[in-house]
């Protein structure tokens, strides 16, 4: 577990009464996750999340925590943050920025078949679709500004062959965005997250039903494609290496189309943007392991992961099937 702050049980049961959400029966910290501390709170009133932001600043919240509770009310399965009688999602919790949003039910599915990704594909469309009239805007926080400002503090960290491939993905891809075709392509609040680790699933195994996404806390908007993506470079990976896996990509690719058809533009700049997904993450991935917060984490995630992802995507682009 990320520990950063420390919740009292009189702290959390003081902000669950307060938000009508019943008196506290149990505080658990989640043993997962490197951003924000977090805890498991049951109450006499239900199952929930207590959420402290740790780095993000308090001006951005609003704009997750209100994406979160757009799309709850628009029925997908997603938390909704809990208000206090003024209307009130954000919070204050042991001197933290907070939030508690509902428990979801299920686990996660960290080797997706066809039918996870389906499931998936389906959401994330719906997801899209549900952004046409949620009004916030936030740019994508982890996007070429970041990896502008990102990419030359790792470079002495890295070996020749890894600068290279970083310098030569770093042109192309502010030739991509500079691109008329790249800024046409249709865009909304997205996700910019949804790994296998941030979805959950429910019931007997193979028939496992959708229940839940979350950790919206990296949302922003940016392209519906990119935020496609994303999901493609992690749930549709060939188990012996770092390939599309052409079933399951499939899949999840048409199940979304169910609901959203792909424009043109966006089946061909599908591959680009699988490797604007696969440089975020390993640029993330680097950050953590070369230039660590003070803090109690998790063993860092292997950078070289999305490194091999990247050198694939350039190597073998994937264009979505017609």
């Amino acid at each position: 577990m990320a520990v950063f702050t420390e919740v009292l049980p009189d702290e959390a049961g003081a902000l669950t009464e307060r938000l009508g959400a019943g008196a506290l029966l149990r505080l658990q910290g989640i043993a997962a996750g490197i951003e924000n501390t977090n805890y498991f709170v049951s109450t006499s009133g239900g199952e929930w999340v207590l959420t402290l932001f740790e780095r993000l600043d308090p001006a951005q919240l609003p704009f997750y925590l209100g994406l979160m509770r757009h799309l709850a009310r628009r029925g997908l399965p997603v938390p909704e943050p809990r208000a206090d009688a003024a209307g009130r999602i954000l919070h204050q919790v042991a001197g933290r920025p907070a939030a508690l949003v509902t428990r979801l039910p299920g686990h996660h599915q960290l080797a997706p078949d066809l039918h996870h990704c389906a499931q998936l594909g389906h959401l994330l469309a719906q997801m899209h679709l549900a952004v046409a009239d949620f009004a916030l805007q936030q740019p994508n926080l982890r996007g070429l500004a970041w990896w502008q400002a990102m990419a030359p503090r790792l470079h002495p960290f890295l070996a020749p062959a890894q600068q290279a491939l970083l310098d030569d993905e770093m042109a192309f891809q502010q030739q991509l965005a500079a691109a008329p075709a790249y800024a046409a392509l249709p865009r909304g609040a997205v996700h910019a997250d949804l790994f296998c680790d941030n979805v959950l699933f429910d019931g007997l195994p193979g028939h496992e039903k959708l229940t839940g996404a979350f950790d919206f806390y990296f949302a922003g908007i940016d392209t519906f494609a990119y935020d496609l993506a994303v999901c493609l470079n992690d749930w549709c990976l060939d188990a012996d290496d770092a390939a599309i896996d052409e079933a399951r990509a499939r899949a999840l690719v048409g199940a979304y189309e169910q609901h959203r058809p792909l424009a043109t533009a966006e089946q061909r700049l599908l591959p680009a943007l699988l490797r604007s997904a696969a440089l975020r993450f390993w640029l993330s991935r680097l950050g953590d392991w070369y230039l660590p917060r003070e803090a109690t984490l998790l063993e860092p995630k292997d950078p070289g992961h999305f490194e091999r992802v990247l050198r694939e995507r350039i190597a073998t682009p994937w264009h979505p099937p017609r």
